[in-house]
């Protein structure tokens, strides 16, 4: 069996989970996610105790196996804890504010960078150069930080841009450094 699959998952005392049609719907005090699953996949609910089980072991019922387990453990914390990403802007004049649903930052282009904010996700600028992300479902989350990293991501000689809280950025030597070392 695939290790993540077999194990069971808990379902907290503020979260309620059901299948209906073949698509879980789990709900909680954030909110309700949905996701569809795999005709190749079950699952049973019992005493507050979640299993998922596969039609056979083939290959792709045993990938399908630990997937849709780790989806749904996901989706279970979303709606009980949520999600948080956070990103750090460094740059001299580089900065981020909130202003209605768009994200509108200052960067090192000719004109301010609007960034609309989807439903479901929360933007915050707690400083000028701090912007977090946070929401119920773990892949919008993730994939809006990495949209707006992707504006101007980090670049290698001066480390200067959108990075992710802790990120580390291995600087290069720069073109006049290297030639005083003496390296031909």
């Amino acid at each position: 069996m695939s290790r993540i699959g077999k194990k069971v998952v808990a379902i907290p005392g503020n979260v309620k989970v059901e299948e209906k049609d073949g698509v879980v719907y789990v709900t909680g005090p954030k909110g309700t996610l949905n996701r569809r699953l795999s005709d190749r996949i079950k699952l049973e609910i019992k005493d507050n105790h979640l299993f998922v089980q596969r039609a056979s072991d083939i290959k792709l019922d045993k990938s399908l196996h630990g997937l849709f387990r780790a989806l749904i453990v996901n989706m279970i914390k979303g709606v009980s804890e949520g999600y948080i990403k956070e990103l750090e802007i460094i740059g001299v004049g580089y900065r981020a504010q909130v202003q209605g649903n768009n994200l509108n930052m200052h960067l090192r282009f000719t004109h301010p960078v609007n960034f609309a904010i989807p439903e479901g996700i929360k933007i915050e600028a707690p400083k000028q150069n701090q912007i977090v992300i946070s929401g119920i479902d773990k892949e919008k989350v993730g994939e809006i930080a990495a949209e707006i990293r992707a504006i101007l991501p980090p670049e290698p000689y001066k480390g200067t841009g959108i990075r992710y809280k802790g990120e580390y950025v291995k600087k290069k030597i720069g073109k006049a450094q290297a030639g005083a070392t003496g390296a031909k």
